[in-house]
């Protein structure tokens, strides 16, 4: 700007006017388009999705249409699809939804780092916690899932996962285990082996379990396999193969723990 060019404004003065400048073009440009109210943007017709980035096809927009219908007629609770890119209707959104408490409007933005946004009326919180919510945004939002499985996909998981829950009367936790976290599972359960195995191997001549250290280092091994090997299957899924790979994953390692600390620490104290 001209302005910043002028030689009688000092050179403190001058990084200020640069500053305040930079940050005022970062506020406009980092402003949530949800702030505005444009209604000429909602349709002519009574619809619970608004899809101005044209996200959904034809036919899948026809079927989550009859679909969140028959939600709210089914359970009483209102499911509400917004998505949006350069256009959106703001704030109006509000009265032609008449949103309330019993109310979620899924905001399907991908200008952002996640693709999802969740307004959540108050009255769902007693069904689904904050940490719900947040959940389901990290996992059906990240980029990864949009790119493997495309908005659309992240879009129709999100409202599926929110139904099973309304179905079941409520979830602490969203429903479904994607493949990253039980591996994740699955590691912990391996290192809680490792670590029982380790501890239980014989320090004395003719012990076949060192009892004293496995109880020590129960906390340990414990939380590992049950907090983070079980506990996040069980309260996902109702399918027992993860169950049962965690758990063999948990004795191979105590197997493979044990084996080799008795060889190790033996051929040691013989040397």
């Amino acid at each position: 700007m001209p302005l910043l060019n002028v030689p009688l404004i000092a050179e403190p003065a001058k990084n200020t006017l640069q500053a305040l400048l930079v940050i005022l073009i970062s506020l406009m440009c980092c402003m949530p388009a949800f702030a505005y109210d444009n209604p000429e943007l909602l349709p002519d017709h009574p619809t619970p999705i608004i899809d101005l980035a044209k996200t959904l096809s034809t036919n899948q927009r026809i079927s989550l249409e009859e679909r969140l219908t028959n939600i709210e007629s089914r359970t009483g609770w209102k499911i509400r699809l917004l998505t949006q890119y350069e256009r959106t209707p703001g704030l109006s959104v509000k009265n032609f939804w008449n949103l309330d408490e019993k109310s979620l409007l899924v905001i399907a933005d991908p200008r952002g780092g996640n693709l999802l946004n969740f307004n959540v009326g108050d009255a769902y919180y007693a069904l689904m916690p904050r940490l719900f919510w947040v959940e389901l945004q990290t996992r059906y939002g990240n980029q990864f899932y949009v790119k493997d499985y495309g908005e659309d996909g992240s879009i129709l998981g999100t409202i599926n996962a929110v139904e099973i829950c309304l179905d079941k009367g409520g979830c602490q936790v969203v429903p479904g285990l994607p493949k990253e976290q039980w591996v994740l599972t699955l590691v912990t359960s391996i290192l809680g082996g490792l670590i029982a195995g380790f501890s239980a191997y014989p320090r004395k001549e003719g012990e076949i379990v060192a009892w004293s250290w496995l109880l020590l280092l129960s906390p340990l091994w414990a939380m590992l396999f049950g907090v983070f090997g079980i506990a996040p299957v069980v309260t996902r899924t109702t399918e027992i193969l993860p169950l049962i790979r965690n758990s063999l994953g948990f004795v191979g390692g105590i197997i493979s723990a044990y084996i080799f600390a008795q060889a190790t620490f033996q051929k040691q104290s013989k040397d």
